[in-house]
């Protein structure tokens, strides 16, 4: 499954992924991971208040359990078809402003927390810190996190030998076996904190679990991913199919490994 290793530069100059993820907002929404519960707390725990700022959220995955656990939720999502199925996702929707964070006008509004997950590497690290420091409170938390997917090696190098073949050109690269480790997103984390003024240093916390999946399960997940989504459908088939082969390989099912990695820092 494609990630951003650390030898990946720029990837917020790839717009045309950054925005490709609503051509199936439903299944996004659907079969995209949640986030582990022990990291909602932590991140409620460390903010001074309740009043949240959710940066790139999607279909309102993270956006919904922080609500659920007691923040007060806007979202800024540059994708109108993510944000438009945030607004209604299961008649509890979330209130979304269409832009990038970038270009996003506050209207002098203020806030708590800021919170990015599974979206700040799409962020141009030094207009995205001004942005933080434009609408961070004082004594504000700035949260990013990512899920780390990490499949059994069989999967993981039957997906990477297709991919590689069905999209030889992809800005996306795929490395052989299974993904990066825990420092796969620490070059975006450490020039958005280079750029930040008057705030403490990254903290870092890992949180491991796992999840089964069936082979139609996932399946499902993989067209979500920013490596598959703007692949012509007969290139993803022959990745799904792939995949597909590997799975069936161990009775149509297999257990998942994930790391969800945090990253908190505070304005003084």
């Amino acid at each position: 499954m494609p990630t951003l290793p650390a030898e990946r530069p720029e990837p917020h100059r790839h717009r045309q992924i950054a925005e490709s993820f609503g051509v199936d907002a439903q299944r996004y929404d659907r079969a995209r991971p949640r986030y582990p519960d022990e990291l909602i707390a932590a991140v409620l725990s460390a903010s001074p208040g309740r009043d949240f700022l959710d940066v790139g959220c999607g279909t309102g995955i993270a956006a919904r359990q922080l609500r659920a656990a007691g923040a007060t939720v806007l979202g800024v999502e540059p994708d109108a078809r993510m944000a438009g199925f945030a607004g209604t996702a299961g008649g509890a929707g979330v209130e979304v402003e269409v832009a990038t964070f970038e270009d996003w006008e506050p209207a002098g509004r203020t806030f708590d927390a800021i919170v990015s997950g599974q979206a700040w590497h799409w962020v141009d690290p030094q207009a995205g810190a001004a942005k933080v420091q434009e609408v961070l409170r004082p004594g504000g938390l700035f949260a990013l996190f990512w899920h780390l997917f990490l499949p059994p090696q069989d999967i993981a190098d039957a997906f990477g030998a297709a991919f590689r073949q069905a999209v030889p050109a992809s800005p996306i690269p795929v490395p052989a076996g299974r993904n990066p480790g825990r420092e796969a997103f620490r070059p975006v984390v450490d020039k958005t904190a280079a750029a930040l003024q008057g705030f403490t240093g990254f903290e870092r916390h890992h949180y491991d679990w796992q999840c089964d999946y069936t082979r139609d399960e996932y399946l499902d997940l993989l067209p979500t991913q920013g490596g598959l989504t703007r692949v012509p459908a007969a290139g993803q088939a022959s990745v799904l199919a792939a995949v597909g082969e590997a799975i069936d390989a161990r009775g149509g099912r297999f257990t998942c490994d994930y790391t969800t990695v945090l990253c908190t820092a505070s304005r003084t």
